[in-house]
């Protein structure tokens, strides 16, 4: 038997229809830490900023929403993220990421600038784009010691001399990513990097290409060479969310601006209760007591993103106090030990990520638990928690 809502309003009164856990939004730290990276940028600088992943955990289209009035373009990787996208902006967009041939008419009407891997890939868009009677803009991705996507430096005269006969294309960009200027003081690679990347573009200025878009820096080529380097365009990922692309980078330059962090995950307590001394927690019996303690269930797990490698390691905030969890993570819940706090009930908030009160667990602090780095923490938040705006 199906009982309407409205029905079961009368009954009870105003029922609280908000979720137990969801991932918090801040619009005002979004905000400050765009405009903290444009503060390092030569003037007239192009800003893309980069939502690939579900804005890095922290929701594409929310992310593209109050940021339409402050970047040139967003950037992506997949016709999945198009098709979202696009139901929310008419925003210019990159999409940096390997089109398969079946999609490519859906990607083109669709409309945004694609990237080229090679002379074939761009025969195939060229031929999609004289179907549907377009001329579409494209980037050329250079592969300059990277060792990833893009053609290599030596093959640029070849591949330009064959782009100029296809009517269908236009160059209107050409970018190269560096590989390691996060994780080190030491600029000797992404120097050469540099130096290949101009020896290409010295090349393409020859085929007459002279107001070519030029891009390799992300947040992290920005804050690394302090504007250096940032031609025409940058590619703004990691440093839009408040997180510091490498632990050196955060004591360079965090006395010359302040990075905020965006995202807050919160949960709520499920069920308090009681175990004695010499019960186990979870599954593996990783976990036995040593003495009586009360435990929170709190209904959050891997399958969320609050990764199985947390177990026994980490901690999350009730109350405004540090609370560890015990036993393993599952994939819905996991258990924390709450024995220190007074009047801790069902339902009290538990902040996974975030700050409650003055206590705060950084993305980083996580990161390190878990031996990765801080943007794969918030990027493995699962997609169907809800995200909510907060200022």
């Amino acid at each position: 038997m199906f009982v309407r809502l409205g029905k079961i309003r009368k009954w009870y009164g105003k029922i609280d229809m908000s979720p137990l856990s969801y991932i918090e939004i801040s619009r005002s730290s979004l905000l400050h830490n765009v405009r903290a990276v444009k503060s390092l940028l030569p003037k007239g600088t192009k800003i893309a900023v980069s939502i690939k992943a579900n804005a890095y955990g922290h929701g594409q289209n929310d992310i593209a929403r109050i940021l339409e009035k402050e970047v040139d373009y967003f950037q992506i990787n997949s016709i999945e993220e198009l098709r979202s996208l696009r139901t929310v902006t008419k925003k210019p967009v990159l999409l940096l990421g390997y089109i398969a041939e079946s999609d490519l008419k859906e990607t083109l009407l669709l409309g945004c600038q694609v990237t080229v891997f090679s002379i074939t890939h761009a025969r195939a868009i060229s031929s999609v784009a004289k179907r549907i009677g377009k001329r579409q803009k494209i980037h050329l991705a250079i592969d300059a010691h990277l060792g990833r996507e893009g053609i290599l430096p030596e093959e640029i005269f070849v591949t330009l001399q064959y782009l100029k006969k296809l009517k269908n294309i236009e160059l209107v960009g050409i970018y190269a990513h560096f590989a390691n200027i996060e994780d080190s003081t030491n600029l000797v690679h992404a120097k050469l990097q540099i130096r290949t990347y101009e020896n290409v573009l010295k090349v393409t200025k020859e085929f007459g290409y002279n107001k070519i878009m030029r891009h390799i820096s992300a947040s992290s080529g920005v804050m690394a060479l302090d504007g250096f380097c940032t031609y025409d365009l940058v590619r703004v990922g990691v440093g839009l969310y408040g997180m510091w692309p490498s632990e050196h980078l955060q004591e360079i330059l965090q006395k010359k601006f302040r990075l905020l962090p965006v995202m807050r995950w919160v949960s709520h307590i499920a069920l308090v209760k009681w175990l004695p001394k010499g019960h186990t927690v979870g599954y593996g019996l990783t976990y036995k007591t040593t003495k009586p303690i009360k435990i929170a269930i709190v209904p959050q797990g891997y399958a969320d993103g609050y990764a199985r490698g947390l177990s026994n390691r980490s901690e999350v905030l009730i109350q405004g106090k540090r609370c560890k969890v015990i036993g393993r993570v599952s994939m819905n819940m996991f258990v924390t030990d709450v024995t220190k706090l007074k009047n801790v009930q069902r339902e009290d908030e538990v902040v996974l990520l975030g700050k409650q009160q003055k206590q705060e667990i950084t993305a980083e602090e996580m990161a390190l638990t878990l031996d990765t780095i801080n943007y794969e923490v918030t990027t493995r938040v699962s997609s169907l928690l809800p995200r909510r705006l907060a200022k």
